[in-house]
């Protein structure tokens, strides 16, 4: 049974903007710190961001802070990744998952995820 649905993924070119969505089905939304973390090709998996269960404390890779926000609308169950001047290097399929997470300790993922390319 599929609890987080992840949408909102496309290609754009360097520079350009993309948002993500995932909507939470299990019905403990508000109960958990959520992050958002992608997988390139050939890689692992990678931490990106966390957001608490009521939207403070939001945390970064070093690699996204201050292009990337983490937000949420626990009205709608929904987390979000607002992505800006993107880079190829951020090319990955990116999954939200249950749980605070850092580069060292990476939540795992359950969806199917969202592709993003970052492409001229």
């Amino acid at each position: 049974q599929v609890q987080l649905v992840e949408s909102g993924g496309g290609m754009v070119q360097p520079g350009g903007s993309l948002r993500l969505s995932c909507v939470d089905f299990g019905g403990t939304f508000t109960s958990d710190a959520m992050s958002w973390v992608r997988q390139a090709p050939g890689k692992g998996l990678e931490w990106v961001a966390s957001i608490g269960r009521i939207g403070g404390s939001p945390k970064y890779a070093e690699f996204v802070k201050g292009r990337f926000i983490i937000s949420r609308d626990n009205t709608k169950s929904t987390l979000f990744l607002q992505m800006n001047n993107l880079s190829p290097e951020d090319t990955a399929m990116y999954y939200c998952a249950r749980y605070f997470g850092s580069s060292w300790s990476v939540p795992t993922p359950s969806g199917q995820g969202t592709q993003v390319t970052v492409s001229s």
